[in-house]
């Protein structure tokens, strides 16, 4: 019998849980918090307390769905960070809670790691072609832009990275100023698919080698929507498609001209994308397009799988577990981008 795994992931605004019985998915509950969308973000105390509510009921959840009993879990992974502090310290409290009360070992995740590694998570009658190591990951989401060499399910090369916004704070805080609500990405992405990208342009900031700048993109389109407005109040509604198109087009060019040049600098042709901002229709066009004209063989994850959720987390979890790799109970949440180790 292959190991059964618990993932439990609560590093911003979801509260999940998954069980795993080895790469194959038995259950993945998840408790969204709506509380957030009138402040435009989130508030990092109102999430914590939302966790608090959601974890016994979402965990209890999971397990009843997978058809297995609590006593057959062989460990407890959890998702250690980065993300928002209070959040992740309720999931790795309940972790290590329950770890000494079924005397069960804990394995502590890289919440990064998970989202590149959900690749590998089965499920029962849908096609699984995961890649072929060593491949390249495009990490795209709301805190975090990289670029990582994966050379196997334990060793992750980041190759590039932001030097200041990630990619999918440019989406949200384009969103906020165009008064689209939160989360914004999926508004500005569908939007986008109706507008025209090549009207507006927007500026694309220089960053040498393969680290990538999206601040400049957001201080591009402020200044052009306040000119704009200077000569024409209604602006803004009269050309939303066509300013989403543009400003989409725009991180994507910059996002696909970086990973071109990964590729070229690695000759590593497998290319797998990951993280929030992976879901966008746009992105994921242009990488299938990159990879039917340079011969890349392109993995995009189900939709699913791009949120924060804790299958991820069970599957970066279970390959730490096979490895001898377990936490102790001192092991505290992290905030901060965590080593890919």
């Amino acid at each position: 019998m292959s190991e059964i795994i618990l993932g439990i992931e609560s590093s911003c605004d979801d509260t999940s849980a998954a069980v795993l019985e080895g790469e194959y998915l038995l259950s993945n509950v998840m408790a969204s918090q709506e509380v957030h969308r009138k402040y435009g973000g989130v508030i990092p105390e109102l999430a914590s307390r939302a966790h608090q509510q959601n974890i016994v009921p979402v965990v209890n959840q999971a397990i009843a769905d997978s058809g297995v009993s609590i006593k057959d879990i062989d460990a407890i992974a959890f998702t250690r960070g980065p993300g928002l502090l209070g959040s992740l310290l309720v999931g790795t409290s309940f972790a290590k809670g329950l770890s000494i009360s079924l005397d069960r070992p804990l394995v502590d995740v890289n919440h990064l790691q998970g989202h590149i590694l959900s690749h590998f998570i089965r499920e029962k009658d849908k096609p699984y072609a995961p890649p072929e190591f060593p491949f390249l990951a495009l990490l795209v989401s709301g805190g975090h832009s990289q670029i990582v060499k994966v050379h196997d399910y334990l060793n992750f090369e980041v190759i590039g990275k932001t030097i200041d916004d990630a990619v999918g704070e440019a989406f949200d805080k384009c969103a906020k100023v165009l008064g689209l609500g939160y989360p914004g990405g999926p508004v500005v992405d569908r939007l986008a698919s109706e507008g025209d990208p090549v009207r507006f342009r927007f500026a694309r900031p220089h960053v040498p080698g393969l680290d990538y700048s999206f601040s400049g993109v957001k201080t591009s389109l402020l200044y052009f929507l306040r000119d704009m407005l200077k000569s024409d109040p209604d602006f803004i509604e009269k050309n939303m498609k066509d300013i989403c198109a543009g400003f989409q087009a725009t991180l994507i060019d910059i996002l696909m001209d970086k990973l071109l040049k990964a590729v070229r600098l690695t000759g590593i042709r497998q290319i797998a994308a990951g993280g929030g901002v992976s879901a966008n229709s746009g992105l994921r066009s242009a990488l299938l397009k990159a990879g039917e004209k340079y011969g890349w063989s392109v993995y995009l994850p189900p939709l699913r799988f791009t949120t924060d959720n804790a299958a991820m987390i069970a599957i970066a979890g279970l390959y730490r577990f096979r490895s001898g790799i377990v936490s102790g109970l001192d092991a505290p949440p992290v905030s901060r981008a965590l080593d890919y180790k």
